[in-house]
C-alpha cells in the first residue's frame, strides 16, 4: 500500500453504507468554508454514475465517443472523463493528480478506506458494522455516536458535533502540514 503525494493535507471519512459520510461532510465543508479554507473534495461512487442527464448535449457527445467532456459556463466546469480499463476503479492518487492543488487548502475523501492515507471512520451505533481501524494504521480518530475506549494514538471525536470534527480537522491535519 502505497502513500498518497500531496502538497496539500488530506483526510478521508471511512464507514460502511448508511453511517453518515456524506451527511457529515455536508456539515463539516461550510464550517471550514467560513474559516477561509478552499476544499477539493473526491467522492468514491460504487456503481457507474452521470452527472449530465440524457438529452442534454454533453450527455449526448460523450456517449457518442468523446472519450473527454468538458462543460463550462460563467458559474462552472465539469470535465467527465471515460475510463478506458473498466476493470478497476481509478486510484486516489490518479484522481488527486488531476485536481487544481494551488487553489486547494485541503482534500476531504468520501470513500476509498482501503488506500494509505489519514482516515476518520464514522461509526453509529444503529449500523451493526465492525470497526476498520485494528487493520487500518491510517485511522488517526473515530468520529462515534457513543463512548468508545479507543487506543492511545486514536481520537475519539463526537460523530453529531460537526464543529468538533471541524476543529480536529484544522488542528490535526490542516495546522500540522507544511506546503
Amino acid at each position: 500500500m502505497t502513500t498518497l503525494k500531496s502538497n496539500v493535507p488530506i483526510v478521508g471519512f471511512a464507514a460502511f453504507s448508511g453511517t453518515g459520510k456524506t451527511t457529515l461532510l455536508t456539515a463539516i465543508i461550510p464550517l471550514l468554508k467560513q474559516r477561509g479554507y478552499r476544499i477539493a473534495m473526491v467522492k468514491h461512487a460504487h456503481h457507474q454514475f452521470d452527472i449530465d442527464q440524457p438529452g442534454k448535449d454533453s450527455y449526448e457527445l460523450r456517449k457518442a465517443g468523446a472519450d473527454q467532456m468538458l462543460v463550462a459556463s460563467r458559474k462552472r466546469w465539469a470535465l467527465m472523463v471515460e475510463n478506458t480499463d473498466d476493470t478497476h476503479d481509478p486510484s486516489l492518487q490518479d484522481l488527486i493528480n488531476r485536481l487544481d492543488l494551488t487553489a486547494t487548502d485541503i482534500i476531504l475523501v468520501e470513500g476509498f478506506k482501503a488506500e494509505a492515507f489519514p482516515k476518520i471512520e464514522l461509526h453509529r451505533s444503529a449500523v451493526k458494522s465492525d470497526f476498520m481501524y485494528p487493520a487500518d494504521n491510517n485511522i488517526i480518530a473515530i468520529a462515534s455516536d457513543k463512548t468508545l475506549d479507543t487506543p492511545e494514538h486514536i481520537t475519539l471525536l463526537n460523530i453529531n458535533d460537526p464543529v468538533q470534527i471541524a476543529d480536529f480537522i484544522v488542528a490535526n491535519i490542516i495546522g500540522t502540514h507544511s506546503r
